[in-house]
């Protein structure tokens, strides 16, 4: 067994030709956000993974050998809900609601501009479609948000998140002392009535 006890988040530093060539793993969110692990790469080799504690295993990472070759992480598709807002009856501000909705139960997020996903959850998906959300199974890679003070794969202010290298200069106060209250509309009992082409999976 090949011991990898250095990773590289998305390669940085490396030269992209080299990345490229590296061998594969492939590994779901649930193998990816486990600090130690056992994998088995592109070439058939047998690698014992061993990471700091609480490091979270990116797809595009790339972990370093200790006989210094390199292994480039993939992502693996698995199963997820991917929510949008209705397409006929809702707007963006419906997104930024469920997405509220579903922190407030610390449910992994994946976020992005036009849509969220979540592991399957069939008490989630009515919650969702009941906010008039389109809620469909898919298999897809899943990065969930990080969080605040998570791992590499949130934004950070240090340079080494986004290749930002700026210093924001923000109230470094406690996070409980700049809680604000944002305030939710519920949506009316009757705001739309559901078609055939509505889509949510009612």
């Amino acid at each position: 067994m090949i011991i990898c006890s250095k990773l590289m988040p998305q390669g940085r530093g490396l030269a992209s030709v080299l990345v490229k060539r590296a061998n594969t793993i492939t590994l779901d969110w649930d193998t990816r956000q486990k600090s130690r692990f056992d994998a088995t790469d592109s070439a058939g080799r047998a690698l014992g993974v061993f990471l700091p504690r609480g490091t979270v295993v990116r797809g595009g990472d790339v972990l370093v050998a200790e006989d210094g070759s390199l292994i480039r992480v993939e992502a693996a598709p698995q199963k997820v809900l991917r929510i949008t807002a209705c397409s006929e009856h809702g707007s963006p501000f419906d997104l930024t609601r469920a997405a509220y909705h579903l922190g407030n139960r610390h449910v992994p997020i994946e976020l992005q501009p036009d849509h969220l996903k979540i592991e399957p959850d069939h008490v989630l998906a009515d919650m969702l479609r009941a906010m008039h959300m389109t809620v469909v199974p898919v298999s897809e890679a899943f990065e969930p948000e990080s969080g605040a003070y998570g791992d590499h794969g949130g934004h950070s202010h240090d340079g080494h998140g986004h290749g930002h290298g700026h210093d924001h200069s923000h109230d470094q106060a406690p996070v409980a002392a700049k809680r604000v209250a944002i305030p939710i509309r519920s949506a009316p009992a009757q705001s739309h009535v559901h078609g055939p082409g509505c889509k949510h999976e009612h």
